[in-house]
């Protein structure tokens, strides 16, 4: 699917995608056993977005207000160095670890649905939010993907960034021929 112009020359100059959890890499609902404990759903299909997007030298950071040991699990099992839990001031964080990593907000593709991700979609180079997010979040978005936050948004997202950096038609190539 062809992406716009305007879209196109702000992921070539992506080299860190960040994201909230809850809505976002989650359908957003919080589910809890009799014996208290929560427990989440992350899409596997995201999770293979995520390692083909990292394989092209992009870094990728979880940035969310909870603190769950799940979504510690999940970031380790998908090899995500940068995980950042029981932040509510998402935009200083953003700030530390993009003077951390020598970056810019230019070159930060950022994705939420709620008020704590409204500055870094608006600072992002590219602000992208999902259709399950408020009208107020998703109207300040450069991009609102496809697919609802739980449901592939994450998989769109590395999927649109890989095809807009030009990165896709090796990528199917290599997995067309067995050279993955």
């Amino acid at each position: 699917m062809p992406h716009p112009p305007h879209l196109v020359e702000r992921a070539r100059h992506m080299r860190l995608l960040a994201f909230d959890v809850d809505g976002v890499m989650t359908d957003g609902q919080l589910y809890f056993q009799a014996d208290g404990q929560e427990t989440k759903a992350f899409s596997t299909q995201d999770g293979q977005g995520i390692k083909l997007l990292r394989r092209t030298g992009i870094e990728v950071a979880i940035i969310t207000g909870r603190e769950s040991p799940m979504v510690a699990r999940r970031a380790a099992a998908l090899g995500i160095e940068h995980v950042f839990q029981g932040r509510d001031d998402k935009l200083t964080l953003l700030r530390e670890l993009l003077d951390t990593l020598g970056l810019d907000f230019e070159q930060l593709a950022y994705c939420g649905d709620d008020l704590p991700d409204l500055a870094p979609i608006h600072y992002a180079g590219l602000g992208i939010s999902v259709p399950n997010a408020p009208d107020y979040v998703r109207e300040r978005a450069d991009w609102v993907t496809l697919r609802a936050g739980g449901h592939g948004a994450i998989r769109e997202i590395c999927d649109g960034l890989l095809q807009m950096r030009g990165h896709w038609t090796a990528l199917l190539d290599a997995y067309l021929h067995g050279r993955n």
